[in-house]
């Protein structure tokens, strides 16, 4: 993916870019992981800007060491072409993306607009915003606090999207039910790495025999998804007892179908284990219902009480339900505010206030 032309000399008049209506020049630095990737690219998108995608990658030690030591981390990032000419806009997410993040603010003279999304492992005054979940209870004045996570779903997107997928699921009834499946995830403690949800194969028999008895008392046509920590035998363990029902289940190879899925289903069943998941699907407005898979996490459970309370989010207990409630649009306030936030750094950039 390739950066708007307005690419402007570092000599130019910076103050054109205090216009909103000129997107400035805006990279997007992860470690290529989706989860971190898509919310980079979901805020970018809702501030109008196709950005440049930089990839870092560096094994942990060595990130380690060069984020709390402050060298090491050079060959990498010429790999990863962070080099100059320096962006106006930098989002960035993920422990190894801090590095790129301040070894860009320092080598632009304190230019290029940093926006950290999640909770970086440094202080936070050392970005221009940081962007973080309220669960995370991150305080400070250049803390956006938001509801859940960024994601990229855009009505637009889902739109294109369903139109793109609609015949590949026409054979199925309706209404058409996604059922978003995740899995084990991990919460990382001083001493050892803790599995926050567990999901096993006593846990996925359970889910598929309530899937299995939906599709047949609702007449649903199920469309299922599941991410990489769903593991290739609970996909399989699904596979089986699901396959004499109104079921599409994509395997993990070819296109994904994800999007076309968030815009065609009229309901929603998710795994707790999920922001992102969750968020996305609650961003239509649509019933979203939470399969709580075991185990426990206190910031888990307070994103799933704000959504609850406002009326986003029901338990799934084995039945369809419906009701209605207003979309979740955090992403678009979210990037008005760092919008707001970067056209003020450029005026004062210029000496215009």
């Amino acid at each position: 993916m390739t950066s708007i032309a307005c690419r402007l000399p570092r000599d130019a008049n910076r103050a054109a870019l205090a216009d909103a209506s000129i997107p400035p020049a805006c990279w997007v630095i992860t470690d290529g992981k989706p989860g971190m990737e898509n919310q980079c690219l979901g805020l970018a998108e809702a501030m109008g800007i196709t950005p440049d995608i930089k990839r870092l990658r560096l094994p942990r030690a060595w990130r380690e060491l060069s984020l709390h030591l402050g060298w090491g981390g050079g060959p990498a990032l010429v790999r990863a072409e962070i080099v100059p000419p320096w962006p106006d806009l930098l989002i960035a997410s993920g422990r190894t993306s801090v590095l790129a993040s301040l070894h860009v603010k320092q080598a632009s003279g304190g230019r290029t607009f940093t926006v950290q999304i999640q909770r970086p492992v440094v202080g936070i005054n050392r970005f221009d915003r940081v962007i973080a979940p309220a669960h995370d209870a991150l305080r400070g004045d250049n803390v956006i606090s938001m509801t859940g996570a960024l994601y990229r779903a855009s009505p637009q997107l889902l739109q294109q999207e369903a139109a793109k997928w609609s015949a590949q699921f026409a054979y199925l009834p309706r209404p058409y039910v996604a059922v978003m499946i995740g899995g084990p995830n991990l919460a990382i403690s001083p001493l050892r790495r803790l599995s926050s949800y567990r999901l096993g194969p006593g846990a996925v028999t359970e889910i598929a025999n309530q899937l299995r008895t939906l599709a047949r008392t609702a007449g649903a046509g199920l469309l299922i998804t599941a991410s990489r920590r769903t593991g290739a035998a609970n996909v399989a363990r699904l596979r089986t007892i699901l396959r004499d029902c109104a079921a599409w289940i994509w395997h993990g190879e070819g296109e994904n179908p994800y999007y076309g899925i968030l815009g065609l289903a009229d309901n929603f069943i998710v795994t707790s284990d999920s922001v992102n998941m969750i968020c996305e699907a609650c961003s239509t407005g649509k019933p979203v219902q939470i399969i709580q898979l075991s185990g426990h996490s206190r910031k888990f459970k307070m994103f799933h009480d704000s959504l609850a309370a406002a009326g986003c989010v029901r338990d799934f207990d084995g039945s369809l339900e419906h009701w209605h409630y207003e979309p979740l649009r955090e992403k678009q306030r979210v990037a008005m505010l760092v919008r707001q936030a970067y056209e003020q750094s450029s005026m004062r950039v210029t000496g215009c206030v």
